[in-house]
């Protein structure tokens, strides 16, 4: 078994450790009503998109989310939260370099013995959620749940969900298609992107990610038979009767959609098997990304 296979089934358990070290952070987590940006690059830029989004739909306070590279350092933030598993990512130790006495910082990751451990303000430590792989999977997973839970936004029943994603077989005819569209809603727009990351990186797919209410302004156009596409979350009403139509494959989300990207991961580690790929050594691709000087 791949690590990534090993460390996406670990999901549960982490997330249920994850939730329990609210009280633990709490003094590092925003706080309700302050003016907070989360950054991160690649997967985990997509998880602080999700992670912004449930912010300020509970009324914690306006939620900005940036891809490290691409902060505004003119706008005032009262906290700027940092996702990096690896700690040694070069664009969030500039972001916090730069911060760094002008804004209170809290970085989130997955070792703590990195240099973003004196890097930021605040260090919060999912250690038990690292990975080997460069596929990335609970660490992003495990980070999303803590700010959920933090929020009272983390129930039993994600756990549950996350289970059954992990044993009920995938869609018949799933892993076949050609392309591969997700769509989200709210904060499972982060989430539909990250499904399309995980499904390039893994199996080298043919991949699109969309609100779900744009998917019909252009995009919908490239949905035919042997494409599917994947909604993560309630769809919009009349959306699945308009792909059906097209005679591609409609995936209705019926799980919380952080469960549902479980089953997108499984997805990709079973399209590269199918493509006899490694999913452990994916193209192009490192844990970290150090930017020479």
């Amino acid at each position: 078994m791949s690590h990534v296979e090993n460390e996406l089934n670990s999901q549960p358990e982490c997330w249920i450790r994850a939730a329990e070290q609210t009280g633990r952070y709490r003094d590092a987590l925003p706080k309700p009503g302050e003016r907070v940006a989360i950054v991160g690059c690649g997967t985990s830029y997509f998880m602080a998109q999700a992670a912004a989004a449930l912010r300020e739909c509970a009324g914690g306070g306006e939620t900005d989310a940036f891809a490290a590279s691409e902060f505004p350092y003119g706008r005032p933030y009262d906290r700027v939260v940092a996702l990096t598993r690896s700690g040694t990512t070069t664009e969030v130790l500039g972001l916090l370099a730069e911060l760094r006495g002008r804004t209170r910082t809290t970085a989130v990751t997955g070792d703590p013995d990195t240099p973003v451990a004196s890097a930021a303000d605040d260090l919060v430590v999912l250690d038990f959620a690292d990975e080997r792989s460069v596929v990335q999977t609970r660490f992003a997973t495990t980070a999303l749940t803590l700010l959920r839970a933090h929020l009272g936004l983390h129930t039993d029943s994600v756990v549950a969900d996350a289970r059954r994603a992990l044993t009920t077989p995938l869609p018949e005819g799933l892993a076949d298609c050609t392309q591969f569209t997700f769509l989200g809603r709210g904060w499972s727009v982060g989430l539909a992107n990250e499904a399309g990351l995980k499904m390039r990186e893994a199996s080298l797919s043919w991949t699109e990610a969309y609100p779900a209410m744009e998917y019909r302004h252009g995009p919908i156009s490239i949905t035919t038979a042997g494409t599917a596409t994947w909604m993560l979350g309630e769809a919009p009403e009349g959306l699945a009767r308009q792909v059906r139509a097209t005679g591609a494959l409609w995936i209705d989300g019926t799980l919380d959609p952080l469960a549902e990207l479980v089953r997108v991961q499984r997805l990709a580690v079973a399209v590269a098997a199918a493509r006899g790929l490694d999913p452990d050594r994916p193209r192009h691709l490192t844990r970290s990304v150090i930017l020479a000087p």
